[in-house]
């Protein structure tokens, strides 16, 4: 009895020894297995945060680069803007010149046309005063037969009223008739025709006239005829 007691008693102790050593082994394997987890859930949170941060990363660059296109794009447009303000300024330059020289051009021609009408003006003046002249000339040859102080005729009166009337025509016309005798000979105003030995004069004094020169608007338009002392 005593032996079973104690068959009993070990095998007993055998199954609490296997019990227990289970039991650790199910601590063991529920310890590593909840290490296992939480390894698992870091893994997990230390990723995520990872791919968050990564996410922030991405979206903090993304503004950064739009902001850097729309700087390029402003300033592609400043640079097209800056190109087209030149194109216009040197358009106006160009079109200030142009009108500036067109402008001088003009008032150059207006010029040149004004002096051309006035040297067409005088040309024609002096052909119509030089055909006057001969009219002035038999005038003058024929009122100098009247005699001073003396009563002339009607026709008499008429003549010499129409010569002083074309004499004033004349003077207003800026005509006038060159005085030549007494004074030094000039080539430029006078004509000599004639040569005389007189003592009486100078040398080289217009001695006579004998047909009077007349100047337009100081030119000379008919040279005097006249005689000059040796």
């Amino acid at each position: 009895m005593a032996e079973k007691e104690k068959d009993l008693q070990e095998e007993q102790d055998i199954k609490e020894t296997e019990e227990t050593e289970n039991k650790e082994e199910s601590t063991v394997e529920e310890a590593g297995e909840a290490s296992e987890e939480t390894s698992e859930e870091a893994s997990k949170e230390t990723s995520e945060e990872t791919s968050e941060e990564a996410g922030e990363e991405e979206t903090t660059e993304e503004p950064s680069e739009e902001n850097a296109d729309e700087d390029k794009k402003e300033k592609k447009r400043h640079f097209k803007s800056d190109k087209k303000q030149d194109k216009l300024k040197e358009q106006l330059a160009e079109l200030n010149d142009k009108v500036v020289r067109q402008m001088a051009e003009f008032d150059n021609y207006r010029k040149r046309t004004e002096k051309e009408k006035q040297a067409m003006f005088e040309t024609g003046a002096r052909s119509v005063i030089e055909k006057l002249l001969p009219i002035v000339d038999n005038f003058e040859r024929g009122l100098s037969g009247l005699a001073e102080g003396e009563e002339h005729t009607a026709f008499e009166e008429g003549m010499l009223m129409v010569y002083k009337q074309l004499m004033t025509e004349l003077e207003k016309l800026e005509v006038k008739p060159l005085d030549a005798a007494g004074k030094e000979f000039d080539p430029n105003l006078h004509n000599a025709v004639m040569h005389v030995d007189d003592e009486s004069f100078g040398e080289n004094i217009v001695v006579e006239e004998l047909q009077k020169g007349y100047t337009y608007r100081d030119t000379v338009v008919r040279h005097s005829m006249v005689k000059v002392a040796n």
